[in-house]
């Protein structure tokens, strides 16, 4: 079985307003020297398969018909043993 993750960032080029949120806050709690914070998530699922480049192929599907915006979001797969 192989163990996929699926990270799903915004575009550079988008507003990422929890982002500035939390940059705001660290900024307030002492953390002067961050310059930038962008919030993402982060889809871990097991897949009954040790084929790799199946697996790819499901999780990239995956990601494009339901689990990223294409518009505003970017996506990364990173495949490991489970």
């Amino acid at each position: 079985m192989l163990k996929g993750v699926i990270t799903v960032m915004l575009q550079p080029n988008v507003l990422d307003v929890q982002g500035q949120a939390v940059q705001g806050a660290l900024k307030h709690l002492g953390f002067e020297s961050v310059e930038k914070v962008r919030i993402g998530r982060q889809i871990e699922m097991i897949l009954p398969t040790e084929d790799r480049e199946a697996a790819r192929l499901q999780l990239r599907e995956m990601a494009e018909k339901l689990l990223a915006n294409p518009v505003i979001e970017y996506f990364q797969i990173d495949i490991k043993e489970a």
